[in-house]
């Protein structure tokens, strides 16, 4: 019996995830240039002029235009990022970088960030041209560089250096929002209308170099590994805003619970728990330690990685409290600081993406949520736009999604990729 042939969307997000864009940080990286042209041949296929920009050798961003029916309304950006943080295959059930389809998913670094997407944006798009048609408005597709690295190498630069990409346009979509949960047995959608700001800093302890065999009260690592404890066990405060409410009230409908409790009501929402617990406070994870060169040294100097993203507008007082935790002797160091934002729950794209959900899903509920990570919304915004996260998967209950983010054994359903190309289609063609 001959196997039948897989869906397009699914075929290219296989074949991007077979492309390694490992994305190490701080500059180190494979780079996107071989999935940038990737993607690049496709949109030729597809009649479309394509851009390329590639500020660093081997960081390589991708864009095209395509024309609207209607010219005079504002333009939509459509993005997503070809890097992948990286895999240690030994952890994993399959070759990280294969990009297999087994019991009805497709595995693989990139599956559930963001090659799946990037994915669907190709193929809806290559829907709406095929059929002869256009979309409502002027598209611009653009595929950045670097965005698990803050997008320091690619967004970033991209807004700054070519701004003209963006001419026209005044909102975008991309990842992290669109995805199902289920709560108490009763699916939801979750649209991404905001992000928690993003704060990466280094702890820096200096003490007295010596042997590692005498009695030594000047240990650098001593002083950072308590610092590192006490920050990784701080349990922030819970601190609401208005997405967060919201999305309170939608779990609260959903479940019948009280929503004075929200960990509560997120522990209803299965295995997203964790990842909507996170959007109602600061969080603070130590990521990297980097200390000395010998095992019998004492070093002169330690220091510690920590990923910090706070609720938009507490940025300072974050830091000023981290600073009380860790005490004086420890030296902070901001890395990279990325802005928090957040948008009102409303307007014609809200209302457009909400129907095209709709109609694919009658009757299920969409409601807004913060990120609690982050994406290259932010660095649109430099240039007045407004970013929503809106990659549209209906998601089987059981399935941790949210937990494979930067996880092991990434995957995602293959129906879920097919009902987000549609989805994605059906907006692009109306809105």
């Amino acid at each position: 019996m001959t196997a039948q042939p897989l869906p397009e969307v699914v075929r290219i997000a296989g074949e991007l995830i077979r492309i390694d864009t490992s994305n190490y940080g701080g500059g180190n990286a494979k780079g996107e240039r071989e999935a940038a042209e990737y993607v690049g041949r496709f949109l030729e296929g597809l009649g479309l002029e394509v851009e390329y920009y590639e500020p660093i050798p081997r960081r390589t961003n991708v864009m095209a235009r395509i024309a609207g029916r209607d010219r005079s309304k504002p333009a939509l950006v459509v993005h997503g990022h070809l890097d992948v943080v990286p895999a240690v295959a030994e952890d994993w059930t399959v070759d990280p970088f294969a990009g297999i389809v087994q019991d009805g998913m497709l595995w693989g670094r990139g599956a559930v960030d963001m090659k799946n997407m990037d994915a669907m944006i190709l193929t809806a798009v290559a829907d709406i041209i095929r059929a002869g048609e256009q979309p409502e408005r002027d598209l611009i597709l653009v595929f950045f560089a670097d965005e698990e690295n803050g997008g320091v190498e690619g967004s970033a630069l991209v807004v700054q250096n070519k701004p003209e990409w963006f001419e026209g346009a005044t909102e975008a979509i991309s990842e992290v929002g669109g995805y199902s949960i289920t709560v108490d047995d009763r699916r939801a959608y979750l649209l991404q209308v905001g992000e928690k700001a993003m704060i990466w800093i280094r702890l820096v302890a200096k003490g007295r170099a010596g042997h590692g065999s005498r009695l030594h009260e000047d240990n650098a690592v001593t002083k950072l590994a308590e610092a590192v404890a006490a920050i990784g066990r701080t349990r922030w405060p819970i601190h609401l805003t208005d997405t967060t409410r919201a999305l309170l009230e939608g779990l609260s409908e959903l479940s019948g619970r009280s929503v004075d409790d929200p960990d509560a009501l997120a522990a209803a929402s299965g295995p997203a728990e964790a990842f909507l617990r996170s959007t109602f406070r600061t969080t603070t994870n130590p990521t990297a330690l980097t200390a000395g060169y010998k095992h019998n040294v004492i070093p002169e100097r330690a220091e510690a990685l920590i990923d910090v993203r706070v609720i938009p507008g507490t940025e300072d007082d974050v830091l000023a409290e981290l600073q009380r935790i860790v005490g004086d002797e420890i030296a902070i160091e901001i890395v990279v600081q990325d802005i928090g934002m957040e948008t009102p729950f409303e307007g014609g794209l809200v209302e457009a993406m909400v129907a095209s959900i709709g109609a694919h899903d009658p009757g299920v509920p969409v409601i807004p949520y913060l990120l609690g990570a982050g994406t290259d919304n932010k660095a649109l915004a430099s240039l007045g736009i407004t970013g929503y996260g809106f990659a549209p998967l209906r998601l089987p209950a059981d399935l941790d999604f949210t937990g494979m983010f930067h996880g092991v054994d990434e995957r995602v359903p293959v129906d879920s990729l097919v009902f987000g190309q549609q989805v994605l289609a059906d907006l692009l063609r109306s809105y």
